[in-house]
């Protein structure tokens, strides 16, 4: 894995980087795990758009991934790394030995003929890509891929490059610090996988220019300041001017340190130190 640049034959291609692709191993997905996407553009069952500047974008298929990692007990082998458009990360396809094929996470450092297996009751061994409930993995190992409730998949620490940190057992908790520095209490029970998720260069890439932002689904936005008054705080005037605004959102909300984090949240006393807090 890497990041490749081009001579800049262009004014664009000065600064464009791509990924090299160097651990793929197969160009084209598991058809019997693929399913059509289809584009909402940001627009909800109504018709009304929910988020903004989506729409457009390459043709895509959905890759069935299995962030339950339920087939216990059993190994599988790693057929094949590939590309996956709708994830940052890699995936893997691996084959159980009863012959199901699975799309998995692929953790930084699996390779294609690699082992990996998922048991919640036996003990396996602390290995890249092998899953297990977090009591049995040890203080310090880097994780992935972790459930927030037992049995429901895993939720967090999924992107490219990302990885947790097993601190600490106390009781039926265990303290795990998240990529955002924030160290939250995870059920003992809950599942989660060995290893740092694959493509860590992902974040080094540069798009360099606007058609691969459009390639990607993601339309312009328009600054605040070139709107109309009716359309955002910071339009109307003539001229550059917010209006003696304080930065904020197009619905009103200062957007520059303004903590939007409910306190009294059912699940707050989970967290043991926020990511604000982080120094």
């Amino acid at each position: 894995m890497g990041v490749k640049t081009f001579k800049p034959y262009t004014p664009t291609r000065r600064f464009i980087t791509v990924e090299d692709f160097s651990d793929i191993t197969r160009d084209e997905p598991y058809k019997p795990l693929t399913v059509p996407l289809h584009k909402h553009a940001g627009r909800n069952n109504t018709g009304r758009i929910m988020v903004r500047h989506r729409g457009g974008g390459h043709k895509r298929l959905y890759r069935i991934i299995d962030f339950k990692r339920d087939k216990f007990d059993i190994p599988a082998t790693v057929e094949s790394i590939e590309y996956d458009p709708n994830r940052s990360a890699r995936i893997a396809l691996v084959r159980y030995e009863d012959g199901e094929r699975r799309y998995i996470l692929c953790p930084l450092g699996l390779k294609v003929s690699d082992v990996v297996i998922s048991s919640r009751k036996n003990p396996i061994d602390i290995k890249i890509g092998n899953a297990m409930p977090l009591k049995n993995i040890p203080d310090g190992t880097i994780i992935h891929n972790i459930e927030l409730i037992p049995n429901e998949g895993g939720k967090v620490v999924r992107s490219a490059g990302s990885w947790a940190q097993v601190l600490a057992k106390e009781g039926d908790y265990v303290h795990v610090k998240l990529p955002s520095g924030e160290i939250r209490l995870f059920s003992k029970e809950c599942l989660a996988t060995i290893g740092q998720v694959s493509n860590p260069d992902h974040k080094n890439v540069v798009l360099g220019k606007a058609g691969r932002s459009r390639h990607l689904g993601f339309r312009p936005t328009v600054r605040g300041t070139k709107m109309n008054a009716c359309d955002h705080p910071h339009g109307g005037g003539r001229g550059r001017s917010k209006g003696n605004n304080h930065p904020r959102t197009p619905w009103g909300q200062p957007c520059k340190g303004f903590k939007t984090r409910k306190k009294n949240k059912p699940n707050s006393w989970k967290i043991v130190r926020s990511r604000h807090e982080v120094q």
